[in-house]
């Protein structure tokens, strides 16, 4: 098999050819057809997420076929089109774990960072966190689905909580802060639901702007700007800390902002007013098998499709540099 892997961060991945390993117990070997790119594994290459396992090979986007089976996982079939999201693993006995909230868990193990990823021609996965996707002609389009498509949606899901929960009000105007792949799956959900988003780009960015409303966004505009309307919640993917308190200036009382991603630059300090009249700021980890069984069971009846740049997997160096300097419009997609 071949694999782009980290040996150590801050430096490029290199190709390796590796001997390609036999599946253990409750393992199948995954053939990739395609691994997005997330902003998730620019963190694991730029040293910014601890303890990684090194050498690793990034990528928790995976799309394939099932090509060897282990025992014990008889659930899934020779050829059948799977996919793997970062939630890798859990213990299935911690408190987090018999609560519902695997996402949690303390010895969780995370696709691309504390096992092998898809970024190569084969991958070893757990076939309990594996599942069988939805029958849409091109991978490299399912593939965000797997993140972006379901960290979106557990993020959706924060936001949306109390008209959930407790009947409140229908929630109306969300808020997404930064335009890349999550927010670009997640806005059709939103319209197709009846909801009115309101798109925050970086400054400038007209390109995102137009593409933003092509997907359905009512409104968008810099993230510096306040939108035309008091927000009931805004959700923010953009790793970028002083949106926080820009995101709470836009929300009415009572809303809530949603932190999105697994790293974020420090948090400015700001006036205690933005905060008061029973605001939230809620941080969003990881995923749940439920998550993903919930979006998956989603994307088709909503019409959900992804922009995708394509990449050779030896060009996955140039795939993290075009998502570090916000140069793609959707996601970027290896293709082994």
């Amino acid at each position: 098999m071949r694999a782009m892997v980290l040996e150590r961060p801050r430096t490029p991945l290199v190709m390796r050819e590796r001997p390609e390993r036999a599946p253990a117990a409750g393992e199948i070997l995954i053939e990739v057809a395609a691994c997005g790119v997330c902003r998730t594994d620019l963190h694991v290459v730029d040293g910014e997420l601890p303890n990684p396992k090194l050498p690793i090979v990034p990528g928790h986007e995976i799309v394939g076929r099932v090509a060897t089976i282990g025992a014990g996982a008889a659930e899934l079939t020779l050829g059948e089109r799977v996919g793997v999201p970062w939630l890798g693993s859990t213990c299935g006995v911690c408190s987090y774990c018999r609560s519902g909230r695997e996402n949690l868990c303390d010895r969780a193990i995370f696709t691309g960072y504390t096992r092998d990823g898809g970024y190569a021609t084969h991958a070893l996965a757990d076939a309990r966190y594996c599942f069988p996707l939805p029958q849409r002609p091109d991978d490299a389009e399912v593939a965000p689905l797997l993140c972006a498509g379901l960290i979106g949606w557990r993020s959706y899901r924060m936001a949306t909580a109390a008209e959930q929960l407790t009947g409140a009000a229908r929630l109306e105007a969300l808020g997404l802060y930064g335009f890349g792949a999550a927010a670009h799956i997640l806005v059709q959900v939103a319209a197709w639901q009846g909801r009115r988003v309101y798109a925050f780009t970086r400054v400038g960015d007209e390109a995102a702007q137009v593409f933003a409303k092509s997907l359905g966004a009512v409104w968008a505009g810099g993230s510096d700007e306040m939108p035309p309307e008091p927000l009931d919640a805004a959700i923010i993917f953009a790793p970028v800390g002083p949106l926080v308190p820009l995101a709470l200036k836009a929300v009415k009382k009572g809303g809530r902002v949603v932190c999105g991603g697994i790293h974020m630059s420090d948090i400015p300090s700001f006036p205690y007013r933005l905060l008061w009249e029973e605001r939230h700021i809620v941080s969003v980890a990881n995923l749940t098998r439920v998550d993903a069984r919930e979006f998956l069971a989603l994307v088709p009846q909503a019409g959900v499709k992804s922009e995708v740049t394509r990449y050779p997997l030896a060009a996955a160096n140039d795939a993290l540099v075009d998502l570090r300097a916000g140069r793609l419009q959707g996601a970027a997609v290896l293709i082994p």
